[in-house]
């Protein structure tokens, strides 16, 4: 990993449209090169959650998730990812622009 101040985590519609419409496999591998390069220079990972709903697939998605970028799906039950979420939580209700339904 880098010194990189933000990490984004990617959800499952970034890869399942990315996959279906835009970036196929065959059409831009490219695509799919730079998601694995990002993730190894620590810019980008994905949750177990989302490899998850991936897996449900039977397709290319899920064969390059599994043989590709397996590596960077953290997992959601960790004490610091929990931590982590919990302070999202807290900075979001302490801000009065976001008001409970």
């Amino acid at each position: 990993m880098t010194d990189l101040l933000f990490r984004y985590v990617l959800d499952a519609n970034v890869f399942i449209e990315a996959a279906k419409r835009y970036y196929a496999f065959d059409l831009a591998p490219g695509f799919w090169q730079a998601l694995i390069q990002h993730a190894q220079n620590g810019a980008i990972c994905s949750i177990d959650r989302v490899k998850a709903e991936i897996d449900k697939g039977k397709d290319a998605l899920k064969d390059w998730a599994n043989n590709h970028f397996h590596t960077w799906f953290e997992q959601t039950e960790e004490e610091d990812v929990l931590q982590a979420y919990r302070q999202i939580m807290e900075w979001a209700i302490r801000q009065s622009q976001f008001t409970p339904l």
